[in-house]
C-alpha cells in the first residue's frame, strides 16, 4: 500500500535555480505554509560584504553609474559589459539574501549553495554537506534552466548544449547525488513548450519533454515518491515585458500571477494528486490546423482502460457492474481525433450505436482500439471519417463495442436558437435536485459525477422541459476520460430527462442504443443552470426515440442529440 507523504517541517529540499525568480517565490510560498526546509542551488556567487559605492544603492541606473566611476578610480577600463556584469552578481546576491530572508521570517530555513548542476562532482560534493546542517533531503524541485530562443536554422551546438544541460544532464546530476529511493517529493519545472511546442524553442521544448518522461518513468520506478512534472505556462514576472504579455493575449494566451501560481505548486504537493506524475498549468495553446494530404488514411488507438484508474465509474453502476457511459465513448473519439488533427475540432458524429458497450470485468479485454478511416477530407475545412471501438478476443477476432460517422471542422458553425424553449412551470414533477437520484427503483441510477437536474419545468405526452446544473469533477474522478471540448458528464445528464419521461407515463426506463446525429456548437455551461428540451418521437413496446436540444435560457443552442433511441429495459439498475 502506498504511503502518503504531506509536506511538512521536516521536509527538506533540494531546490535547483531555487534562490531567485519563480522558483524563489514558489520556495517562499512553501515555507509559508508547510515551514519546510531548503537547500538552494544556484550559479551566483553570493557576495558577503558589497562595495561601498553599492551599499544602500538601490537604482539601477545609480548603480551601474557608481560601478562605472569605480573602475575608472581603481585605474580600470570600463565597458558595458563589465558594468553589465558586476551590477548582474550584486542584483543577484540581494536577490537570493533576500529569499533566504522570506524563507525564515516565514518559518522555515535554508541554506544557499553556490553550484552549477551540471557539475555533479560539486553536487555529490556539496549537498551531503549542505544535508548535515539543514537535515536530510526528503525532496527535489528542479527549477533550473535556459533559454537561447532562435529559430532553428539559427541555432547553435553551444546553444543547444546551454539549454539541455541545465534541464536534463542538471536532473540526472541530481538524482545521482540524492537516490531518488530516498524521495518523498520529485518536483520538476517543465513548460507548456515541452507539451505543445512552440516557435524558436526546439531545444527547450526537447529538454521539457524529457522532463515529462522522466517523470513517468522515476515515478514507475518509485511508486512511494510523489513525483509531478508541471507543465508551466508563462508567469506574470520580469522575464514578460509588457510588450510580451500584448502579443499573449493577441493570441490569447494568458499568464500565470504569481500568486495563484505559486499555491498552484503547493497545491499539487497535496498527498490527493500524488499519483498525478504530469500537469499543465497555463492557458492551452491555439494550434494552426496541420495540412492535410490527399491521400486516405486508417489510424488505430490503443489504450488500456482501468477500472481503478477512472473513479467516476462507480457513479455509473448498472446492475451491479461498472459500464462506460456511452457519452465517453463519442468524447474519447473526439480526444482522439483532436489529437490526430491539430486545428480541426470535433463538430457532430452521425449513425452512433451502442453494440457491445463496455462493461469493466476481470475478463475483459486487455486493450481497447479506437479505429479511425479517413472517408473524404478538404484541406483548411473540414474531415470525414468512420470510427469505431473494438477489443480482440484471445482467438483472435474482434469485439465491437460503439460505432459512429465523425465530422471534424476546422470552424464551428454559429450556435442555432431553439425557439420552442417552454419555460413555464406546471408543478406536475415536484423532485428536486439529488431527489431524482438514487431514491428508488424509478430514481436515476447514477452517482455525484452525472447529477443533477434540478428541477422539470413542464411535462407533456409530447416533451419534457428541465433546468439542469453541472457541478466539476476533479481529474482524478475523470480518469481516462478528461473533459475537454466535449464534456462526457454533461452531457449524459442532458439525456436524463427522458428517463424521468418515461417512468411517469409508462411505468418503464431505458438505457441508450443509438443516435442518428450529435452535434456540438458549443461548450457545456459548468456550475450555470442550463436547460434541456426533450422532445419525444415515438413510444413503442421495447424502444423510445427522442430529441434532446440543450440550451440557455435564451434558446441559445450548445448541444442536440437528434434521433436518440432508448432500450427500454426492466428496472432492475442499481
Amino acid at each position: 500500500m502506498t504511503t502518503l507523504v504531506q509536506v511538512n517541517p521536516s521536509s527538506v529540499f533540494v531546490v535547483s535555480g531555487g534562490a531567485k525568480g519563480i522558483t524563489a517565490k514558489c520556495v517562499i510560498k512553501l515555507a509559508q505554509q508547510h515551514r519546510c526546509k531548503f537547500i538552494l542551488l544556484g550559479r551566483s556567487e553570493l557576495i558577503d560584504n558589497e562595495p561601498d559605492f553599492a551599499k544602500g544603492c538601490f537604482d539601477e541606473a545609480v548603480l551601474k553609474k557608481r560601478i562605472m566611476e569605480d573602475f575608472i578610480a581603481t585605474g580600470g577600463k570600463p565597458t558595458p559589459m563589465s558594468i553589465q556584469k558586476l551590477y548582474n552578481q550584486i542584483a543577484s546576491s540581494r536577490e537570493i539574501k533576500e529569499t533566504l530572508v522570506a524563507i525564515k521570517e516565514a518559518g522555515g530555513n535554508a541554506e544557499y549553495l553556490s553550484v552549477d548542476v551540471t557539475d555533479v562532482a560539486a553536487l555529490k560534493a556539496k549537498i551531503p554537506q549542505a544535508a548535515a546542517r539543514v537535515g536530510a533531503v526528503t525532496g527535489i524541485i528542479h527549477g533550473a534552466g535556459n533559454l537561447a530562443d532562435k529559430l532553428i536554422e539559427k541555432k547553435t551546438s553551444e546553444d543547444f548544449e546551454k539549454v539541455y544541460t541545465a534541464k536534463v544532464q542538471g536532473l540526472e546530476n541530481l538524482l545521482n547525488s540524492i537516490p531518488a529511493s530516498q524521495l518523498q517529493h520529485l518536483v520538476l519545472f517543465s513548460s507548456v513548450t515541452g507539451f505543445y511546442g512552440n516557435i524558436g524553442q526546439s531545444d527547450y521544448a526537447i529538454a521539457n519533454e524529457i522532463l515529462n518522461k522522466s517523470a513517468h518513468l522515476v515515478k514507475q520506478q518509485n511508486p512511494e515518491c510523489h513525483v509531478v512534472a508541471i507543465n508551466w505556462g508563462g508567469w506574470d514576472s520580469g522575464m514578460v515585458t509588457p510588450e510580451l504579455k500584448k502579443e499573449f493575449a493577441r493570441r490569447g494566451i494568458d499568464i500565470i500571477p504569481v500568486d495563484a501560481g505559486t499555491q498552484m505548486l503547493v497545491n499539487e504537493l497535496n498527498p490527493i494528486y500524488h499519483d498525478s506524475t504530469q500537469v499543465v498549468i497555463g492557458s492551452p495553446m491555439i494550434l494552426p490546423p496541420i495540412p492535410l494530404s490527399t491521400e486516405l488514411r486508417n489510424y488505430k488507438v490503443r489504450r488500456r482502460l482501468l477500472a481503478e484508474a477512472n473513479p467516476f465509474l462507480l457513479d455509473h453502476t448498472i446492475s451491479g457492474n461498472l459500464v462506460l457511459p456511452a457519452t465517453c465513448a463519442v468524447s474519447w473519439i473526439s480526444n482522439v481525433c483532436k489529437e490526430l488533427y491539430p486545428g480541426y475540432i470535433f463538430f457532430n458524429d452521425s449513425n452512433f450505436k451502442v453494440l457491445k458497450g463496455i462493461t469493466f470485468s476481470p475478463a475483459m479485454a486487455p486493450e481497447h482500439i479506437v479505429e479511425l478511416k479517413e472517408i473524404s477530407k478538404v484541406d483548411g475545412q473540414e474531415v470525414n471519417l468512420q470510427a469505431q471501438i473494438v477489443s480482440e478476443l484471445p482467438n483472435g477476432k474482434l469485439n465491437y463495442h460503439f460505432s459512429a460517422a465523425i465530422k471534424l471542422v476546422r470552424e464551428l458553425p454559429p450556435c442555432p436558437i431553439y425557439n420552442n424553449f417552454n419555460s413555464e412551470e406546471d408543478n406536475i414533477i415536484t423532485l428536486r435536485g439529488k431527489q431524482f437520484y438514487q431514491q428508488d427503483p424509478s430514481s436515476l441510477f447514477h452517482g455525484a459525477t452525472f447529477q443533477e437536474i434540478q428541477r422539470i419545468l413542464n411535462i407533456s405526452p409530447e416533451k419534457i422541459t428541465a433546468e439542469c446544473l453541472w457541478k466539476p469533477i476533479s481529474s482524478e474522478v475523470a480518469g481516462q476520460f478528461p473533459i475537454d471540448w466535449l464534456n462526457p458528464y454533461a452531457t449524459d445528464l442532458s439525456t436524463h430527462p427522458l428517463w424521468i419521461w418515461l417512468y411517469h407515463y409508462h411505468n418503464q426506463i431505458c438505457l441508450p442504443g443509438q443516435m442518428d446525429k450529435f452535434e456540438q456548437f458549443a461548450e457545456i455551461p459548468v456550475n450555470q443552470l442550463y436547460y434541456v428540451s426533450c422532445e419525444v418521437k415515438q413510444k413503442t413496446a421495447t424502444g423510445i426515440s427522442a430529441d434532446f436540444i440543450i440550451h440557455d435560457a435564451n434558446g441559445k443552442v450548445f448541444l442536440r442529440l437528434l434521433g436518440t433511441k432508448g432500450i427500454i429495459l426492466p428496472k432492475l439498475l442499481g
